[in-house]
C-alpha cells in the first residue's frame, strides 16, 4: 500500500490548556516524511538498523545529556518512525493518575504548540534539528540516501501515560514493533494493517 497523503493526514489534537512541560510520562511517535523507510528494514522480526538509523538511535539516547529534567525509558526506531517514552521532570504535579477517567492523546504541530522550555514539543523540536543536521552529513559523506524537502514529518504523535497499567502496556507495545511491521500501519508494504488498540489504555 503506497502512502496517501489524505488518508494518513492527522488532525492537531492538542489537549487545550495543558502544560506540556509539567512532570509525567509521554509515548511520542515520530515519523518520516511521507513515511519513506530511511532508517534500515524488518527481517524475521527484528529491526536492523542502517547507518542512519544508528545515528537515530545514538541521538535520542543523547537527549538526557541536553535536557537534564528527562529521563528516557522504552524505544524503538523502525524503518520510517520511532517509538519512545519520555520520563519528563518540569514544574507541576505529575500527570500519572489511577487508570480511572478519560485517556487522550494528541498529533502535535512542532509550532507553535508545546515549544516552552524542556517541553516535550521543545524535546522532539531538538531531536528532529540534530538528526535532520546528521543525516545531511550522512548524504554528503557516506552516500546516504538524498531526502527532498524534510527528513521528518512536520506532526509527532504523543499519548499522556496516566497510569503504571498504561506505561508497562506501551512497553511491551514498544518492544513488539518490529514483530507487528508487517501490520504496522505505518508501513507502506502492510496490505491490512491492525488498528492502534494502544491507544485504549
Amino acid at each position: 500500500m503506497s502512502y496517501n497523503p489524505d488518508k494518513h493526514h492527522c488532525r492537531s489534537i492538542r489537549l487545550k490548556g495543558y502544560d506540556y512541560s509539567q512532570v509525567g510520562a509521554y509515548f511520542v511517535t515520530i515519523c518520516t516524511q511521507d513515511r519513506i523507510c530511511w532508517l534500515g528494514d524488518v527481517v524475521d522480526g527484528e529491526m536492523r538498523l542502517n547507518a542512519s538509523g544508528q545515528m537515530v538511535c545514538t541521538a535520542w539516547n543523547d537527549l538526557p545529556n541536553r535536557y537534564a529534567n528527562i529521563e528516557l525509558d522504552a524505544f524503538v526506531a523502525m524503518p520510517n518512525h520511532i517509538h519512545g517514552i519520555i520520563i519528563l521532570y518540569g514544574r507541576g504535579e505529575s500527570c500519572i493518575r489511577p487508570a480511572s477517567g478519560d485517556q487522550q492523546t494528541g498529533d502535535h504541530k512542532d509550532r507553535p504548540y508545546g515549544t516552552l522550555n524542556d517541553s516535550v514539543g521543545r524535546i522532539v523540536q531538538a531531536f528532529k534539528s540534530i538528526t535532520t543536521h546528521h543525516y545531511i552529513n550522512g548524504v554528503r559523506r557516506h552516500d546516504w540516501n538524498p531526502f527532498s524537502g524534510k527528513l521528518w514529518q512536520r506532526n509527532y504523535y504523543e499519548h499522556i501515560i496516566r497510569s503504571e497499567e498504561s506505561l508497562n502496556h506501551i512497553r511491551q507495545y514498544i518492544l513488539d514493533n518490529p514483530l507487528r511491521w508487517e501490520f504496522d500501519r505505518e508501513n507502506p508494504a502492510a496490505t491490512k494493517p491492525e488498528p492502534e488498540e494502544i491507544w485504549r489504555v
